[in-house]
């Protein structure tokens, strides 16, 4: 009988995950049915809300013990009975952590064949750089001219959202932790100016870096930036909500001390979550499909090698590790 491998949720991590949360079985090859096609995994994507989904905090899906991690991929089919796919296709979807997936119709999306790596469509092709399409356009609905600020900038999100913001023609400041991913921003994504949080408090960069205040935080990290930021907003400035990495692995969640800022500036503060817009969605991916095409959007990846490598990449990205988006090459 043929096999194949795919990783399950094994414990609940006390803090920070650790390998044994995870564990490797091999089960029998699935075969598709009428309708369904067989994909095999080529690339795996990484993302930090998997941290929320092992406690049950997250509208992504909740894991219980025993359940195949969850987690979007990039692949291509090996076996067809659906009419609109065929072997070779190169396709992305929700995998979870298997090296083959039997996948219907619903969500499936076929790739452009100029799109390579197949990877790009987990990120600044993908849902990452999606999410900050919606949350720059929709969200904060972002103008020429707008100082946008956005935190774990050298990440899959954040990077997207300054190259956007560029696009857009509006100064973008990046909060990023360490010299080298400042200088990647700055160097690489063309960045007015970065922060490194890890120097020390980021007010007194801030303040140098927008001396005319903010007019968008994209957030990624929640926590203590989230307060600095807050005080160097302009009234009425927009603050999509997309992660809190910063607190995924604590067991008790930061509050906002200066929330009355909220009211003083006459902020707007809403919250993220690319399912909840998911057409728009879909929309953001041919636009940014077309600036990529057009070389308007560059990238860097931190590529795990080995299927077996997926825990390891889970715990590199969460302890920042990774520039870019973090993903794991099955094949």
């Amino acid at each position: 009988m043929a096999t194949h491998r795919e990783f399950r949720f094994a414990k609940v991590p006390d803090g920070m995950p650790t390998e044994d949360c995870f564990e490797l079985v091999e089960t029998p090859m699935p075969k598709p049915g009428d309708g369904q096609v067989l994909v095999a995994t080529h690339y795996l994507s990484i993302d930090p809300y998997f941290r929320n989904a092992m406690t049950g905090a997250t509208r992504y899906g909740s894991l219980k013990p025993g359940m195949t991690m969850i987690g979007r991929g990039a692949g291509v089919v090996t076996e067809s009975r659906h009419p609109d796919f065929a072997p070779g296709d190169a396709v992305q979807s929700e995998f979870g952590w298997r090296e083959n997936v039997v996948l219907d119709g619903d969500g499936l999306r076929k790739l452009a064949p100029d799109l390579q790596p197949i990877s790009l469509s987990l990120g600044i092709v993908g849902q990452s750089a999606a999410t900050a399409f919606v949350g720059l356009y929709d969200l904060a609905g972002i103008k020429k001219g707008d100082t946008v600020v956005v935190s774990a900038a050298a990440g899959a999100v954040g990077s997207a959202v300054g190259q956007i913001a560029q696009i857009e023609d509006c100064k973008i400041v990046g909060i990023a932790g360490g010299p080298d991913k400042c200088r990647f921003v700055i160097d690489e994504l063309g960045f007015d100016d970065c922060i490194d949080y890890k120097a020390g408090p980021i007010g007194p960069g801030l303040a140098k870096a927008a001396p005319e205040g903010v007019d968008i935080y994209f957030d990624n990290v929640g926590g203590a930036i989230l307060e600095d930021v807050l005080e160097h907003c302009n009234d009425f400035a927009r603050i999509p909500v997309c992660g809190q990495i910063s607190q995924y692995n604590s067991d008790e969640w930061h509050g906002l001390r200066n929330f009355n800022l909220v009211l003083n500036k006459v902020l707007t503060i809403r919250g993220l979550r690319i399912g909840a817009h998911l057409p728009r969605r879909d929309e953001a991916l041919e636009i940014l499909l077309g600036w990529w095409r057009e070389g308007r959007l560059r990238y860097r990846e931190t590529v795990s090698e080995g299927f077996e490598s997926a825990p390891r990449a889970f715990i590199n990205m969460l302890s920042g590790g990774n520039v870019g988006k973090q993903v794991v090459k099955v094949v």
